[in-house]
């Protein structure tokens, strides 16, 4: 059947998000219910404030530089000052060498990945990517005629193994995204892990004679719990790139602001950096925000509070293992990751009946279990709990049936 639409965008009309699907059955059934018989877990919506210097910094800077500056254009990788400052801390947090060339700034860790795989891919060229991953890489990977390859889950810490992933590098393959703290599993890659898969990588770059790309997706980089260290992966591999955003770190998703940093040891670093800035043009970016370009650099310093995410961790993890749920404990993001004894599209309507909004972890190219988003109010998790008990005796006989087997 022919459509008025693209081909491309058709097959993506198919495979459209769960998150965002769920996000839009949240607010129906509040509207049904009221919010606050609606237990929504669907989609990572910071739900605690920006740190107070944000508001700050954008009165001062409304008020102190000229509007004409604040809200015009700037070069298109994003103002010399703010791209130097982020190269200057990056440089004293982890002992690098960059520079403000080395950085563009984009609407997100999201537009900073769309850049780098216009930049990077030909069509047919292969990503890879580790199961369970934001699924939305596959469509970004889509756009670009690349085809996403898969690399399996390493259950039961989800954390990866290095000798699978040099499993699924080919001499098509031109990147591998790698995402820690992880969405949906909240695990945190050690430097033992991310030097083992570097060296993959370094091995199947060597044997197929050209460079494979590590693009490290980095929005929850400053999420991490338990004194849980986050590498920098540019010191465990030459050949990376990262994307960064402040939409969790600053509470700022709305106002899309992140950067891509390519290391200056990447091959054609100079080449790469080039074509991004303009691809960062010609998909229509043409440059990131720049009132928020502005806000953020005054702001490098500052995070989100760390200690109420941490408190709905161990609140919501505690909650569910007591209810019988079978957890992965979250190292970092704010993400809980949770077993289902059932096919997890049908424990997710199961969890419906209870005003329970989760996301199956089949949307994450990893069924059997559910994710659920504790970035909420406290008192959401609290309401909750009660529903989840109900949600767990009604899956008693599933567990007994499985249990048997």
């Amino acid at each position: 059947m022919a459509h008025n639409i693209s081909e491309k965008m058709y097959g993506l009309t198919q495979r459209n998000s769960a998150v965002r699907a769920m996000f839009e059955e949240g607010k129906r059934l509040a509207a049904l219910y009221g919010p606050g018989n609606v237990h929504d877990f669907s989609i990572g919506n910071p739900n605690f404030p920006a740190p107070p210097q944000v508001n700050e910094a954008i009165a001062d800077i409304v008020r102190s530089e000229p509007s004409t500056f604040v809200h015009g254009y700037m070069s298109n990788a994003g103002y010399e000052d703010v791209r130097g400052a982020i190269a200057d801390r990056l440089n004293r947090r982890f002992g690098t060498d960059f520079g403000f060339s080395h950085i563009i700034m984009t609407a997100g860790a999201a537009g900073g990945l769309n850049v780098i795989l216009k930049t990077l891919l030909n069509p047919g060229d292969e990503v890879a990517v580790i199961a369970p991953y934001f699924l939305e890489y596959g469509s970004y990977i889509a756009n670009y005629d690349g085809v996403t390859v898969v690399v399996p889950p390493n259950p039961p810490d989800f954390r990866p193994d290095p000798a699978a992933v040099g499993r699924a590098l080919t001499p098509k393959t031109k990147a591998l995204i790698l995402n820690s703290p992880n969405n949906p599993t909240g695990a945190v890659y050690s430097e033992k892990t991310l030097k083992g898969i570097a060296a993959a990588l370094e091995e199947k770059a060597a044997e197929f004679g050209r460079p494979i790309y590590m693009i490290s997706d980095e929005p929850y980089r400053e999420l991490a719990y338990d004194g849980a260290e986050v590498p920098w992966l540019t010191s465990c591999y030459r050949n990376t790139i990262v994307c960064y955003s402040w939409s969790k770190s600053l509470s700022l998703p709305g106002e899309r602001i992140g950067y891509i940093a390519v290391s200056p040891e990447a091959d054609e670093s100079a080449l790469i950096l080039e074509a991004a800035v303009i691809a960062n043009r010609v998909l229509g970016f043409v440059n990131a925000p720049s009132l928020i370009q502005r806000v953020v650099m005054r702001c490098l310093d500052e995070s989100a509070d760390l200690s109420a995410y941490d408190h709905n961790r161990r609140l919501l993890y505690d909650g569910l293992k007591d209810a019988g749920f079978e957890c992965t404990y979250p190292e970092g993001a704010f993400y809980l990751w949770v077993k289902t004894p059932c096919d997890d599209q049908r424990f997710c309507e199961m969890a419906k009946k209870h005003n329970i909004l989760v996301v199956p972890g089949s949307a994450f190219a990893c069924p059997g279990y559910i994710r659920i988003a504790y970035c909420v109010d406290p008192g959401t998790i609290t309401a909750a709990l009660p529903a989840f008990r109900r949600l767990a005796e009604d899956l008693e006989p599933v567990y007994t049936a499985r249990n048997a087997v």
